[in-house]
């Protein structure tokens, strides 16, 4: 997994739970996930809005050709 082993997979997470405690893991992962979502609905919206212009294009041309 991403070149880390197990040992520095559990020492990473116990210096996680060190800085942060126990209270505020949930909350940060909380806050990362919707993060996450919000990310992805914006990398959505502009694909929809690139795959929207892509369509105008081809109908102004289609409509173009048959004049």
């Amino acid at each position: 997994m991403f070149g880390i082993g197990t040992q520095e997979l559990l020492i990473f997470l116990a210096i996680v739970l060190v800085l942060f405690g126990g209270s505020r893991i949930p909350s940060i992962a909380r806050s990362l996930g919707k993060s996450i979502t919000e990310f992805k609905k914006g990398v959505q919206g502009i694909e929809d809005e690139a795959n929207a212009s892509v369509d105008n294009q081809q109908t102004k041309s289609e409509s173009k050709s048959e004049t």
